[in-house]
């Protein structure tokens, strides 16, 4: 009977182990599900700020944009370079 009882509380033993492994994993789960909103809300902001610079940059590089820099004083010394003032640099190809 002895070792009987003793079968029987390890079996509690490990169900009890078990059940508290199963509760943990369920509790950790439910954390993570609460943090998905606030990082979708964050992720929402980045890729609003990205919209916005991509805007702020095509703004700046628009052709009437960069025309008008050139006509301000502060532009008036630069000027377009000539074929020959223009040097290519080509990267190196290793061969494997």
């Amino acid at each position: 009977m002895n070792r009987g009882l003793i079968r029987v509380l390890f079996c509690v033993f490990i169900g009890g182990v078990t059940l508290y492994a199963y509760v943990e994993k369920q509790n950790q789960l439910t954390r993570m599900r609460l943090e998905i909103p606030s990082l979708e809300k964050e992720v929402r902001g980045f890729e609003e700020e990205n919209r916005r610079m991509w805007y702020e940059i095509e703004q700046f590089e628009n052709p009437v944009h960069l025309i008008e820099l050139l006509n301000k004083p502060e532009f008036r010394h630069l000027k377009h370079p000539n074929l020959d003032e223009i040097t290519v640099l080509y990267p190196l190809q290793f061969k494997s």
